[in-house]
């Protein structure tokens, strides 16, 4: 198994499209064997799944993320975890052990002008229309 985490500063990044990095972490036997960063070289929205999807992810914990994105994970049989905050690693334990409090409906819906006027901000606010954890 290989979990990806949109990644910032140890923090799960809010907004799939816009990440800079994913914690890659390598999971055997139900536990974690190796862990890299890998810059995204700003590969985008579309280029995301299939950056994942080359390095052998199978398995996305995220913040907010759009339809289109949802449906290319899918796509690429990458099974998603969404609306999820905090600690990158503790994340990645959390799902291990069973007990990941995320959101099956999370999405980032600023392309669809549901923000405030403040712009494309996911990485500020969080986003992912967290109720019902």
């Amino acid at each position: 198994m290989k979990i990806a985490v949109t990644y910032e500063n140890g923090q799960i990044f809010q907004h799939f499209g816009h990440t800079g990095q994913f914690k890659l972490y390598e999971i055997t036997d139900g536990k974690i064997v190796h862990t890299e960063v890998a810059d995204t070289n700003g590969s985008g929205h579309g280029a995301l799944a299939g950056f994942l999807s080359q390095r052998g992810v199978d398995t996305l914990i995220c913040g907010g993320i759009g339809g289109g994105a949802q449906t290319a994970l899918a796509e690429a049989g990458i099974k998603l975890y969404g609306g999820v905050s905090g600690d990158a690693d503790a994340a990645v334990n959390a799902l291990l052990s069973g007990n990941l409090s995320y959101d099956p409906h999370a999405r980032c819906d600023h392309h669809d002008n549901e923000h405030s006027k403040g712009g494309d901000s996911c990485g500020e606010h969080g986003c992912g229309h967290q109720s019902g954890h």
